[in-house]
């Protein structure tokens, strides 16, 4: 009998141990493993934090405050859950306003801020968290990203330590970076590691699109389950003549933005395009009834491409 205790004893405890037990397994997926096999607009990620992201995004970079509202609201109206905002965009009251007069739950929403360059350090963005939630009255924000890395090591340090603290007060839901180098990722993984700070890279974004893969940066995230978010994934329109979008574009039946859209959520980046027309907000969320095969995304792999259409921080080494 006590042997056979000892042995039950014995393989409960090599299967807690063993590498194919689940709970091992939730701990080392990656944003690979995640990518789903179908899309609709509902797809949605889950992220370091526990909390999930939609896949898809409505951007509002450069979106006048005057107008801001109305076009987010037509996104909502269009099926979008995603909004991703920023202190430097200064449109973040009207874009919780539109959130509140959409008539949908609060927590079917997913609103993103971000601290401004200008903002780095620890006191700087906490006052920067603060006059978020002073300007748009929300509860909580989903998510808050540090919008680049300039300021220095301590100014991105300190500004990492407010955004950590915010979330464990419970302002903050997840946490992460926008624009930084594998050079910064490193500097940060490091720094909560040492530093007791705590908090984890939840999602990272950055202009990705086939004309700037950046794969080194793709790859440091993915390892890491962090998400990925793509800004400019249309490209400002700028490769909208390019003969492989041209020849996508008349083998689907859609437009060259659709299918560039439709790379991005294949290659399992959360794309974030930009429009304040109504058609266009229709359009860019119209991707969910045609798929790219292999063949189409081997014709979009241009891993030594490097053209960015916006800024580039990631090279920054202050």
């Amino acid at each position: 009998m006590r042997s056979s205790s000892l042995s039950r004893r014995l393989l409960l405890l090599q299967r807690q141990l063993s590498p194919n037990s689940s709970s091992i397994v939730n701990q080392k997926r990656t944003m690979a493993s995640q990518i789903p096999t179908k899309f609709d607009i509902n797809t949605s990620y889950t992220m370091n934090s526990g909390y999930r992201i939609p896949a898809l995004g409505y951007g509002v970079y450069q979106t006048p405050a005057a107008s801001c509202e109305e076009v987010v609201l037509h996104a909502f109206k269009t099926g979008y859950r995603h909004v991703d905002s920023a202190r430097a965009y200064r449109n973040e009251q009207p874009c919780a306003d539109a959130i509140r007069a959409s008539g949908l739950k609060r927590e079917d929403i997913f609103f993103t801020s971000k601290v401004p360059p200008r903002a780095m350090g620890y006191e700087a963005a906490m006052k920067s968290i603060e006059s978020s939630f002073s300007q748009t009255r929300l509860d909580y924000i989903d998510l808050y990203l540090i919008h680049s890395p300039y300021g220095g090591k301590e100014g991105r340090c300190g500004a990492w330590k407010a955004l950590a603290e915010a979330q464990k007060a419970g302002k903050i839901r997840s946490i992460g970076v926008s624009n930084y180098g594998v050079h910064h990722l490193d500097e940060l993984e490091e720094y909560i590691k040492t530093s007791g700070v705590g908090g984890t890279i939840d999602v990272g974004q950055w202009e990705i699109h086939p004309w700037l893969p950046r794969n080194d940066i793709v790859e440091w995230a993915r390892k890491r389950n962090v998400v990925i978010e793509a800004y400019c994934p249309i490209i400002r329109g700028q490769r909208s003549n390019e003969e492989v979008l041209k020849t996508l574009s008349q083998k689907h039946g859609k437009t060259w933005a659709q299918i560039l859209l439709r790379w991005s959520l294949q290659k399992g980046y959360v794309p974030l395009p930009k429009s304040v027309t109504p058609s266009r907000i229709e359009e860019n969320a119209n991707i969910y009834d045609f798929e790219l095969d292999e063949g189409d995304m081997k014709s979009l792999d241009l891993p030594n491409s490097y053209a960015p259409c916006s800024w580039d921080p990631t090279t920054s080494n202050d």
